[in-house]
């Protein structure tokens, strides 16, 4: 068994995916026409194409602005995406504009750091070796 896909919610589709692509560097894999105005939206990692895919998947479900908001509210990242270098990283996404909740912190082995998505969700990027 492997993942195949998983999910954010976004309140907008095309604002997510901009920010997903241009400004965090994956690519757009699936844009599939769903009806009143929502897709099938995914993301890849550029350095794992076949990789497992990210669902922009649209916050319209009733269960999704309190689930959001909360962790949201208590500092919970909604996904937690690999990188290499976490300082690297975190001074890159700065440079871009993005706002940090938490700046690059280690805990032993493990190096985090959490930005807001722009689109409702905080994301938390790690390296463990």
């Amino acid at each position: 068994m492997r993942i195949y896909i998983t999910t954010v919610f976004v309140e907008d589709q095309a604002k997510a995916l901009g920010f997903y692509t241009e400004v965090l560097g994956f690519v757009k894999k699936h844009d599939v026409p769903l009806g009143a105005g929502a897709r099938w939206l995914t993301v890849v990692s550029a350095e794992q194409p076949e990789g497992t895919e990210l669902l922009l998947e649209p916050s319209g479900h009733r269960a999704v602005p309190p689930y959001k908001q909360a962790l949201h509210q208590d500092g919970i990242p909604a996904a937690s995406f690999a990188v290499d270098d976490v300082p690297a990283e975190y001074e890159r996404l700065r440079a871009l504009g993005v706002t940090f909740t938490q700046e690059p912190r280690t805990m032993g082995p493990v190096t985090t750091a959490v930005f807001d998505d722009t689109c409702g969700n905080l994301i938390q990027i790690v390296h463990a070796p």
